[in-house]
């Protein structure tokens, strides 16, 4: 019955998916001819086109993904590959040992991701290489997925083992524990990401000093937001998309600005970027998703505990009854087939947030323009799509579009 159960979610799942993509494509296919008149301030006539082919091929690359993932979740906790997996792990110690738990959870992750491998590279370099955004080599990008791979390895088994060892150390209320645990680390790796991780594989540069420096600091100072530095990263080394964003908090927090950035905006939009991502943080947003992330996080493992402690889960998809590893390992595979469903929950919540956080860059700045502007001209670069389907950027979307921020930013003026 269980198993009925599942393949029904995944299917469902995917039906939903790709009967979203399919508006989108539809919608987008609608204005292709015929974009809206908002859409000339935005891009010209070539662009727009530029960018109705990306958003397709991009979708119906995405269809292609979905499939194959729903055939590999399928496969992997409908059969007997992952408990037949487990037993043999298992007998490398002794019953129910965290390590052997962990070693097995890690095992599956790897191999699971290894087989999404030829659908990155392709999304690569040939989707992203059309468009004229990819700008990695092969081999860099072979690199930055096995220094993935070992970042993952390292950080993640002694974290699986800690949980799994919980189980042991205190008994049923172990989740408690180990979603303190999880958190903890959390909080610390925003603190070491920018430090220790993020010069693994990107260059992170002071931004010279300058009119630019000189403006960005003054707005810092303006909004009471003080930050140990602002630097540029070299992510034109990989692509041609751009961003912005601050990480760590306290006086650990850092001001992170695309090289790619710093080159398509002038100083009074980078103002208006900056202002917005302090708008992020002076709004209160950066500890309310923490909030979220953690309430989250206490029911997932509340609910690993629960499932895993039940006499008819595990041995549903051929475990042992009682084993924490393997109800672990299937919260984490199938979690996705019902948070799906809540996607427009969080992405609206997400989109508020966005909302405040433009509101405060237009009040900071005296005005709408240097957002307008620069929401203008990333949607351009980045060849947005300008004309979603509502529903599908409900799903998918944790932004509002370009015109409905431009809309909501000169609606009080």
């Amino acid at each position: 019955m269980i198993a009925v159960l599942v393949a029904i979610l995944i299917l469902g799942r995917l039906a939903g998916s790709l009967w979203l993509s399919a508006l989108n494509r539809s919608e987008v296919s609608r204005h292709a001819d015929a974009p809206p008149p908002a859409a000339a301030a935005v891009m010209d006539g070539p662009t727009y086109s530029k960018a109705v082919a990306y958003t397709l091929a991009r979708s119906l690359f995405g269809g292609v993904t979905e499939v194959f993932d729903a055939v590999v979740l399928a496969a992997a906790v409908l059969t007997g590959a992952l408990p037949a997996l487990y037993r043999g792990v298992s007998g490398w110690g002794s019953p129910g040992s965290a390590w052997a738990g962990a070693l097995f959870v890690v095992i599956c992750g790897v191999l699971l991701s290894l087989l999404s491998l030829p659908f990155d590279a392709w999304e690569q370099f040939r989707i992203e290489s059309r468009f004229g955004f990819n700008r990695t080599s092969p081999g860099l990008w072979a690199a930055d997925k096995a220094k993935g791979l070992g970042l993952g390895l390292a950080l993640g088994f002694p974290v699986v083992w800690a949980l799994l060892a919980l189980v042991g150390w205190v008994g049923p209320l172990w989740w408690v524990w180990g979603a303190v645990l999880v958190t903890a680390v959390q909080l610390v790796m925003i603190v070491l990401y920018p430090m220790l991780i993020l010069p693994l594989f990107n260059r992170l540069e002071p931004l010279p000093e300058g009119e630019l420096r000189a403006r960005l600091m003054a707005l810092g100072e303006k909004t009471g937001f003080r930050a140990a530095s602002i630097q540029v990263m070299d992510g034109s080394k990989r692509s041609g998309h751009s961003n912005a964003f601050f990480t760590g908090f306290g006086r650990f927090r850092r001001i992170v600005l695309f090289d790619t950035l710093v080159a398509q905006l002038s100083p009074l939009e980078l103002e208006a970027v900056l202002a917005h991502e302090i708008g992020h943080y002076r709004c209160g947003h950066i500890p309310k998703r923490l909030a979220l992330s953690t309430a989250g996080l206490f029911a997932c493992l509340a609910a690993v505990a629960a499932l895993a402690g039940s006499a008819w889960f595990n041995p549903a998809f051929g475990y042992p009854a009682g084993a924490a590893a393997p109800a672990l390992l299937l919260c984490g595979l199938l979690g996705g087939l019902v948070t799906f469903w809540l996607s427009p929950l969080f992405n609206g919540l997400s989109r508020r947030h966005e909302y405040e956080a433009d509101a405060f860059a237009r009040d900071a700045l005296g005005g709408p323009e240097g957002m307008v502007g620069a929401l203008r001209k990333l949607a351009e670069k980045n060849l947005t799509n300008l004309t979603p389907h509502p529903w599908f950027s409900a799903f998918h979307y944790s932004h509002p579009t370009p015109f409905e921020r431009e809309r909501a930013l000169t609606a009080a003026r």
